[in-house]
This record gives C-alpha cells, structure tokens and sequence, in this order.
C-alpha cells in the first residue's frame, strides 16, 4: 500500500512553528450559592407550567418515533371500558398535544428568566444550576415518558382482548416493536430536544448572556469559567446514555470500535492520539495538558488542516508534513482501515440497521470473514439487498494517497470533537448529583420556608411567587410572671390552672391571630410566641402591627384581671418581647408540624423577662413606665449578666425593631406632662413618640413608644450612679400615657 512521503520535523529553516494550542478542559463551578435542606444538594424547584409542557412534549416526541401515533389515536374508545380507577389512572390519560414552537417558547422563557435572575443576584452560577436542573428534568422525563406510554399501550390492548382480534393482534405488534426500539425511540427524542436547545441558544441565550455578563473572552476569573461551562449543555451527547451510541457516532462524530477484539476502541485510540501529540510538543507533556489539548478541536485543525494542505506556504508544508507522520501512525497501529470503514458505513445503517448490528457492518467493509457473515443476515432478511454492501467494500479497498490522508485529518478532528463532548458529558453527570429536583411538596415547602429552594419560574408564576417571598419576621413573646405560684395558688383554692390559662390567656390571644395575620410559633404552659411573617407582596407594617397586637394583649388581660379581683382570684401579669429579623426564619419539620428556628426567639424571650430583684425595687416606682433596663456598676460582672431587666405589664422591642417601626409609620416627638418615674434624674433621659398604626380597612390604632437611656445603677439598692450611650424601647401600655394624648389632642382641637 503506497504511503505519503515522509517529512522529517524540523528538517528546514523554513518550517512554520507549531501552531499555539489551546486549552478547553470542561468544568462546571457552582459558586455562592446556598445548599437545601439535605445539606448536600441544591433544591431546585421548575416551573409547573413549563413541566406540564415539557411532558406533553416529550410524549408526543416519543409517540412520533415510536410509531405509536396511530395506536394511540384508538386510545379513547378503549378509555371507557373497566373500572372507573383504570379509566381514571394517570397512566391512561393522554395530555392535550403541545406543538414543537409551544415547548421551544416555554423553555427559551424560562432560561431568559434564570438568566436575568443571575444578573440580578450577580452570581452566573444561579443560571448554570437552573441550566442542570432543567437537563436534569428532561432525561429523567424521556425515560418515564416512555415507560408511561407503554403502560398507555397495555391498558389499550386490555379494552381489545375477545373485540377485535385483527385490531389486537396488530396492536400487540407494535408494542412489541416500540419496546424493542426503545433505545433508538430516545435516541431521536433526545436529538430533537438538543436541536431546540440548540437554537434557541443561538437565537436568544448566548446573545444574552453576552449581553449580561460580558463576552467569555472579556471576562476574569470565576466568570471566564463559568460562562465557558456552557458548552457542556450544547452536547449533542447530552440525552444519551454514556456517550457512545453508534448511530450518534457514526453520523455526527466517528463511530468507533466497542468489543475487545476492535483495534479501534476509544482508550487504545486516545493513546494513539497522545502519542502523537507528544511526538510534536515533546515527551514531557503530561495527560491534564494533552487532555486539555484534545477538547479543543481547533488544534487538531490547526495541525493537520483539513487533509489537502497548502505546500506553497511554509505553514502549509508543516501541516503536510505532520499529517503525513498523521497517517503513518495510524497505518503502523493497523487503525488506518477502520478509520476509512468508519466514515463508509454511515450510509449503510439506514439500510441494514437495526437488522444488523452497526459495528458488523462496519467489520464486514475490512474483514472478508465479517462480510461474508453479514451477506448472510441480509440474504436472510429477503428483502435487503447486499448491493450497497459491497460498494462500499469496493470504496474501502480503493481508499489510497490524498483520499487516505484527507479521512487521516477528518479523523483527528472528529475524535477531538468527540472526546470533547464526552469530557463535557462526564463533567455534567458529575455535578447533576449535586441537584435535587425538589419534586415532594413537603421536601419543597420545607426548603422554600427556610431560603433555601431555587425557583424558577416563568414570567407569570413570577410575580405571585415574589409577593409570596418571606422578606423579614418579627416574634413577640408574651410571658406569665410567676406561673408556678400562680398554678399553686389556684390548686390550693381548688381551681383547674389549665383552664384558667385557657379562658384568661391563650383563647383570647387566639382571636386575635387573624386579625394581625400572625401565627402562633410555641405554647408552653406560661408563655405563647407568636410570628408575623412580611412577605414581599404586602405592606410592610410587620413591627407596627405587631406592637399594637401586644398592646391589644396586655389591654385583654388587665380586663380579665379585673373581671378576677371580683370574683377574688388571682390575676394575670404579662412581659412581652418584641423582636425582627431582617431574614425569613428557617423551618424544620417533626412529622407534620413546623418547628421555626430563628435567633429573634431567644431575643424575644430576654426581651420579655424580668429580674426578680429589679421587680422587687420598681414594682412600687415604676409609675406610667412598665419597662426599665439598668447596666451593674460591677466592671467584674459578665457583660450579659449586668443587665438587669424589668418588665411587667409591659412591652420592649429591640433596637432593630424600632428602626423598622419608624420606617413603617410616621412617629412624631410627643410632649406630655407624665407622673415622675424612677427619680428625678430619670427627667429628661427618655423620649416619647406616638404614632397610628393602619390594621385593617378604617381601622387605626395609636401607639406611644418609649426610648430611653440604660441607667448605670448600684445592684444594693438600685441607684443611679451615671448613664450609658445604650438604650432600649418600650411600647407604652399604661392608660394614662393615651388618656394624656388624647387630652393634648383634644385641647389643641
């Protein structure tokens, strides 16, 4: 067999260099963004629309390629016989058709919807897991798809079982046949779902994402490697299997070996490949390097060209001269003659296959052996020919000179793209782990309580799932002074402690939920926590509406305590805490009850507790005020044991929740002449602001807020010694202080 001259490297002064390689080893980093409820994987939650579009889709795909078409148009009559449960089942209820452009026009929203939501957040990773989880969702969809179609057909043929034998009989043929092709049947599926994603990456996606985040070339750092991730979901590899289908192969890559026997088998020609690369670049160059080299097929073109080099440049005599060594190198490892049968079987497997299987019909072109097996199977057949068979033989043995080198050059360039879709295949089946298609309601609900589910959701579900979006909460505890004396008092009297709980405290507050949109967090036996969550759709009045349902608790409970002093029982006394949190709370599930997990619980119940020292002293001083905070003048004291708290009857919020508060209502400075507290010295180290909290339509309440300086005080005998720059805030409760403003107000009027 005559071969092309050999050059020898380097040989000449006017040898082009080697062309500069480049680097493209895939890799997809998701960066900055927050683990679901697992602590493993992203919860990620897609459109019900988009998925209900997508099925139906995917189902007529797999109908259409299946040849079921026909059979599935015979499904309706079947539908009303059996038991209503069968007639009813999921599995036998066709969805209504959906056109290619219906599918191609909710997909291309729903990625334009992720992108700009990673532009938003500025984090490109958001739109790369939106990309997995939507890959994710359409490879698991063809599989069950497809075994939901088949369960259509078995139902069908059952309603045909004694009626019509001919119709029966058919039917059960083409199941047979649509089970039999299953793997070509998903193979065409996947290819027409990768052709949409294809153009719609080229008519919408790429040009925004450009337009978004830059050209991948104009990018730095993280994001050059994030947007070159990309490429791993515009595979035409992605719908399959493992990456090695012959038909996929031969007819958009090189079909290549996969029994033992073939000299052509895809690790013995990566290291044929290796080794020639390292002949140019030097012996040196590692695995990472050439790997890396390989996924990039413009190398490949710039080495060898296109197979018909230009010998009147010196870069083209280069290329001949390495293309050359090219071919020698495969003739010397005996793959040059699968290499030529590879590209000559393409036409053959329309004709043969599935009949014959695609790697004889390879064979049979170099092996007299293999073609005399498979001239066999054909005659078998009777209705093939084995024509085309040995035409291409004849075209395999009269493969010689530039016609070898040329299909020497298609050859590396078509394995460089091969083996760069099969590393961008392997990288993405190694990072859908990492996606968890949150497709339970309670696994989904749980991580969307806690912040922690991805979303993606087309234009029209977003905006009610924006204003559904928990932005902040505030907790208020209220909680029972002295509760086990009281429970003992009542026990000595006679008295049931739980019921009178129940009728004074918790009934009450319970009518009140509604009325304030909270929720109740916690009951314990002499406390309740309750939450009011601010969603983005609503007015964000959380800390005032809060405030004013406190109020409206404390105001509940001096009514009953009155109501008990005649009837001489004893009476309630109440401490409330107020506390927000600029987040939404976190959740965790015991069964079917949420348990919320936030650290405005904890702050709320320091908020609502009282020192029994503190009571002891300013039970009988505190005047209009029911909240005071003092700091220990002992410097020896832990930080958080020297403050001393008193609340009774009374309501603080924190420093946070004031802030909120002004934001949320007009507070205005109030001026009022109010009985002296604490001492003389307390004139002047409080202010007072009062303002109208909107509860519902034509419903306003007003509030009085107290703001006041910590006192540094002697722990003995509670007296003031300096004050600090802290302070803390106080819902005013006492009557006095409204009954003084409304006079103020009264007398202005």
């Amino acid at each position: 067999m005559p071969r092309l001259p050999i050059f020898r490297l380097g040989a000449t002064p006017q040898q082009a260099p080697l062309p500069q390689s480049i680097s493209a080893a895939p890799s997809i980093a998701l960066d900055r963004l927050t683990v679901g409820v697992d602590n493993l994987r992203y919860d990620v939650a897609l459109s019900t629309v988009f998925i209900d579009t997508a099925r139906a889709h995917i189902t007529r795909l797999i109908a259409r390629h299946g040849e079921l078409e026909g059979l599935l148009a015979a499904e309706a009559p079947a539908r009303t016989q059996g038991p209503s449960w069968m007639r009813n089942a999921v599995v036998g209820t066709p969805r209504p058709p959906v056109e290619k452009g219906d599918f191609k026009s909710a997909l291309a929203e729903l990625h334009l919807a992720a992108l700009n939501r990673a532009k938003k957040e500025e984090n490109i990773s958001v739109d790369l897991l939106a990309r997995l989880a939507i890959t994710k969702f359409l490879r698991s969809e063809m599989s069950q798809q497809f075994a939901q179609l088949l369960e259509r057909c078995r139902l069908l043929l059952k309603g045909y079982d004694g009626l019509r034998q001919e119709k029966s009989i058919e039917y059960r043929e083409r199941m047979a046949a649509f089970q039999v092709r299953k793997k070509i049947v998903l193979r065409k599926t996947g290819q027409d779902l990768f052709e949409t994603i294809r153009e719609i990456e080229k008519e919408t996606l790429a040009r925004t994402r450009r337009s978004l985040f830059g050209d991948v070339n104009d990018s730095e750092g993280g994001a050059t490697a994030a947007l070159g991730s990309y490429g791993s979901f515009v595979n035409r590899l992605v719908f399959s299997d493992d990456g090695r289908d012959d038909y996929l192969c031969a007819e958009h890559y090189v079909m290549l070996g996969h029994w033992d026997r073939d000299q052509d088998r895809y690790p013995r020609l990566q290291d044929i490949v290796w080794g020639f690369v390292r002949s140019l670049y030097g012996e040196d160059t590692t695995s990472e390097t050439i790997d890396a080299w390989l996924c990039a097929p413009e190398n490949a073109r710039a080495l060898v060209g296109t197979g018909t080099p230009d010998d009147s440049t010196p870069e083209g005599i280069a290329q001949q001269e390495r293309l050359a060594k090219w071919v020698r190198l495969l003739e010397d490892q005996e793959v040059m003659e699968y290499v030529i049968a590879s590209y000559h079987v393409v036409p053959l497997l329309s004709e043969y296959a599935p009949r014959i299987n695609p790697q004889q019909i390879k064979n049979a072109l170099i092996s007299r052996a293999e073609c005399d097996r498979v001239e066999r199977m054909i005659q078998e057949h009777g209705k093939l020919s084995p024509s085309s068979l040995y035409a291409a033989v004849g075209k395999v043995a009269g493969c010689r000179g530039a016609e070898r080198a040329k299909l020497a050059a298609r050859f590396l360039l078509d394995f460089s793209q091969y083996h760069r879709d099969l590393r961008r295949l392997e990288t993405l089946n190694a990072i859908l782990d990492s996606v968890n298609l949150a497709q339970s309601d309670k696994v989904r609900e749980l991580s969307r309580m806690n912040g922690t589910l991805y979303e993606f959701l087309l234009p029209e579900e977003q905006q009610q799932a924006e204003e559904d979006r928990v932005l902040r909460h505030v907790v208020l505890k209220a909680d029972v002074r002295d509760s086990t004396r009281l429970t003992r008092t009542l026990m000595e009297k006679g008295m049931n402690p739980a019921s009178y709980f129940s009728l004074n405290f918790y009934d009450p507050v319970n009518k009140l939920l509604g009325k304030y949109e909270a929720q109740k967090v916690f009951l314990e036996g002499d406390a309740i926590i309750l939450a009011i969550l601010e969603r983005a759709g609503e007015p964000e009045l959380a800390v005032s509406r809060a405030c004013v349902l406190a109020r409206e608790i404390i105001e509940i409970v001096r009514g009953y305590n009155q109501l008990m002093q005649r009837s001489k029982m004893p009476g309630l006394e109440l401490g409330i805490g107020i506390t927000l949190q600029e987040t939404a709370p976190l959740y965790l599930l015991d069964g079917e009850r949420q348990i919320m997990i936030s650290e405005a619980l904890n702050q709320s119940d320091r908020l609502s507790s009282c020192n029994k020292r503190a009571r002891k002293i300013m039970e009988s001083q505190a005047g209009p005020f029911h909240v005071y905070v003092f700091e220990s003048e002992d410097e020896t004291a832990n930080p958080e044991d020297s403050i001393v708290s008193f609340n009774l009857g009374g309501i603080r919020m924190n420093e946070a929740a004031f802030r909120k508060l002004e934001q949320e209502i007009s507070l205005t400075p109030l001026n009022v002449k109010l009985p002296a507290s604490l001492a003389s010295s307390d004139k002047g180290e409080y202010r007072l602001f009062s303002g109208t909290v909107p509860v519902g339509r034509d419903i306003f309440h007003k509030i009085v807020v107290r703001v006041s300086r910590v006192p540094r005080i002697n722990t003995q005998d509670f007296s003031v010694q300096g004050w600090t720059e802290k302070t803390y805030y106080e819902v005013c409760t006492d009557p006095a202080i409204y009954a003084a403003l409304e006079k103020k107000k009264g007398a202005k009027a």
